[in-house]
């Protein structure tokens, strides 16, 4: 199901036809496809924060629910690089495009590929607990 913005002030956006979306969904914000988050819902209308300049947004502009909530990704790495609110990596960021982020900019958050070098401290079916260092 798609929607329709209706209103925009600032980063908040109001949409209608979206029914059977859910509290704190991320959705895709108009054909640039820019990161919101629904934070209030009333009948088949969202309000929407969108996380992204919304500077030329124009009511009739789609929303896509995603179906699933706003989220992170966490791993080895995570602590070496710096984020903005939303996990995008700005220093590859500033790499790929230059020292501002421009809309619907999309960056892996983890480099995935990477080798990193572990040595665990934890034998398979090892009990453990939080707070326990495992490697």
């Amino acid at each position: 199901m798609e929607g329709k913005i209706i209103r925009i002030s600032g980063p908040v956006v109001e949409a209608v036809s979206m029914k059977g979306s859910k509290m704190y969904e991320l959705v895709k914000v108009s054909e640039e496809e820019l990161m919101g988050e629904i934070i209030q819902l009333y009948g088949d209308k969202a309000i929407i924060q969108v996380y992204e300049d919304t500077t030329s947004l124009k009511p009739g502009e789609k929303i896509i629910p995603t179906g699933r909530p706003l989220s992170v990704k966490l791993g080895v790495g995570l602590t070496s690089g710096i984020y903005d609110g939303v996990q995008r990596p700005l220093n590859l960021i500033r790499d790929q495009i230059g020292d501002f982020i421009k809309r619907g900019v999309k960056v892996e958050p983890l480099i995935q590929k990477k080798k990193w070098h572990f040595v665990p401290l934890k034998n398979k079916g090892d009990k453990i607990k939080s707070g326990d260092i495992i490697g």
